[in-house]
């Protein structure tokens, strides 16, 4: 089934712009969207999402009320929600396996709404901007070919990409739009910065810095993150980092060096450390388990020790 928009199949689009010329509606929704003020959120019922992970869950969750990610220049967050169950996903694409991905999100909306007979998937994307390589552009158009093309009627609600959530600063371009956080309990879709990122942030970078695939970081049905098992080889020679300097790092590490947030290059050496510390990451997960966290009375992720 295709993608839907005000009801009516998506036709064929060669661009971005195209897009937005042909549905003028979703120009205007991404401006209000982007307008929006940053929505602050109660760590105590956040999950965050990071690069190249997804989490869902149902409006029951008496753990999380929010899930969110932000960081995201040429990536897009998706936020995928089925307004029969209310069960919602949101999940952070960088175009490493967009295809697969899509159907990975698609999948944990639909397992949690199995018992609902009514209701629609409703889709918000937000990301990327106008980057010289066009990175941003062809993520955009290859999430909404890859929606296109899922047996699920999807109904596109907010598209907030590419040029549309593209501003300048100083003469440069850069995201308008770098967070967003999905309320699970009402549906709403807004803008968001986090400086709660984990629990487990540099385990999970890591992860991901070392090739990790898209990722499920949470199950609902017991309210735990888990994250791993995963593999990386030892590799002391990316050690080599660790001693450039800020400009270096973000011309061979950053899709977008001029758009990234200040703290990127701090938080790439930290996860190199991670790694450098941890040259064998079986020693993360004994007896081959995943690291297990739940939320403690306070409201904080605290690791579940194995019995």
């Amino acid at each position: 089934m295709p993608l839907l928009i005000q009801n009516k199949g998506l036709d064929r689009i060669r661009s971005t712009g195209d897009l937005y010329e042909r549905y003028s509606h979703l120009q205007e929704n991404a401006r209000q969207f982007r307008s929006r003020p940053l929505v602050d959120v109660d760590p105590k019922c956040f999950l965050y999402v990071q690069q190249r992970e997804y989490a869902a869950t149902t409006p029951a969750d008496q753990y999380v009320s929010v899930i969110g990610s932000d960081d995201a220049t040429t990536c897009h967050l998706v936020a995928l929600r089925h307004t029969g169950s209310g069960a919602a996903c949101v999940a952070h694409l960088d175009g490493s396996n967009t295809w697969a991905e899509v159907q990975l999100i698609i999948k944990a909306v639909m397992s949690l709404s199995h018992h609902c007979k009514d209701g629609r998937l409703e889709l918000h994307l937000v990301g990327g901007f106008n980057d010289d390589s066009k990175t941003s552009d062809n993520l955009s158009l290859n999430i909404l070919a890859a929606f296109h093309k899922q047996k699920e009627n999807v109904h596109l609600e907010t598209c907030c990409i590419t040029e549309m959530n593209d501003t300048v600063v100083n003469g440069t371009h850069r995201p308008a739009v770098y967070g967003i956080g999905m309320n699970v309990k009402t549906g709403d879709v807004f803008p968001s910065l986090f400086t709660c990122k984990g629990p487990a942030e540099e385990l999970r970078s890591a992860r991901t810095f070392t090739g990790g695939q898209m990722a499920e970081v949470y199950d609902s049905s017991r309210g735990l993150v888990k994250i791993g098992p995963c593999e990386w080889s030892p590799n002391l020679e990316i050690g080599f980092w660790l001693a450039q300097n800020d400009a270096t790092i973000l011309k061979y590490l950053s899709t977008s060096p001029k758009a990234e947030p200040p703290h990127f290059v701090q938080h790439i050496k930290s996860t190199i450390q991670f790694i450098l510390d941890h040259p064998n990451s079986e020693s993360l997960f004994p007896s081959g388990q995943p690291q297990v966290y739940h939320r403690t009375e306070q409201g904080e992720w605290e690791r579940t020790v194995p019995t």
